[in-house]
């Protein structure tokens, strides 16, 4: 479970980025998934139009949220934590539809997100 956390919180502040195109920050608003949950666990990131992120993510029945902002910058999507460590991180963007986000960290791991749609 460690483990597991520990990978929560590197892939929801590492760092988020774009080659040549800027993100349309509009794009990003709203509450995303991992293309694929992690074994045993469930995340959701929100983005809110006034630059702050949630990550909420669930291991073993557990329920933990983490909070902080985010600011876009070209191709990139730098997120900060607000639990008073001011750890941040940058993802380039590789993809950035209505519906997929696709990036790297700093670690070149790549992040695959999809939009929740909302309930009608």
């Amino acid at each position: 479970m460690r483990a597991l956390v520990a990978t929560v919180v590197v892939l929801a502040f590492a760092g988020f980025a774009t080659a040549e195109d800027k993100v349309d920050a509009k794009k990003l608003i709203g509450k995303w998934e991992p293309a694929e949950q992690p074994k045993g666990g469930q995340m959701v990131f929100e983005f809110t139009e006034k630059g702050k992120v949630t990550i909420q993510f669930t291991f073993d029945g557990v329920t933990k949220s983490l909070e902080g902002t985010y600011k876009v910058d070209g191709n990139k999507i730098e997120l900060t934590r607000a639990d008073g460590k001011d750890k941040t991180g940058t993802l380039v963007v590789s993809k950035l539809t209505d519906d997929e986000l696709v990036g790297k960290e700093e670690s070149g791991k790549e992040i695959n997100l999809k939009k929740i749609k909302p309930k009608k």
